[in-house]
């Protein structure tokens, strides 16, 4: 019985793991909680410049006032967009999107002449049986 549910569940995916219609199942990933938070610049000081902050204290951020703020996703950009006032609150109109990022594919291992994957510095073959002699 549970070869056949397998079955199933490969007879309904196409090669690339993705749905057999093309079509991405995002809305399995609708209810996923992510942090979402707006940044309006960093800075770096000391922890000893950090300790005298006070009441009426100023920490420059690194940007101009009027210049857009950063919209993070887990700590990824993906927007930028001015603060605006609504009622007592503040929010964040999207003037811009950010460009995907694409990750670069990991480089394959490296090879020796013969095709052979390199030993480890050592000379020993992982594969090998270390007879003590």
């Amino acid at each position: 019985m549970q070869t056949e549910q397998q079955d199933k569940i490969y007879e309904e995916l196409g090669e690339s793991g993705a749905p057999a219609d093309g079509a991405a199942d995002l809305g399995r990933l609708q209810n996923v909680p992510v942090e979402l938070a707006v940044e309006i610049g960093r800075t770096r000081m000391t922890i000893g410049d950090a300790l005298a902050l006070g009441i009426g204290s100023v920490v420059t951020v690194g940007r101009l006032a009027g210049d857009p703020v950063d919209l993070l996703v887990n700590g990824r950009v993906i927007a930028r967009g001015e603060v605006v006032a609504i009622e007592e609150e503040l929010g964040l109109r999207i003037t811009e999107i950010a460009a995907p990022v694409v990750e670069a594919p990991s480089p394959p291992p490296e090879t020796d002449e013969a095709g052979d994957p390199e030993s480890s510095s050592d000379g020993l073959n992982p594969n090998e049986e270390v007879v003590p002699g």
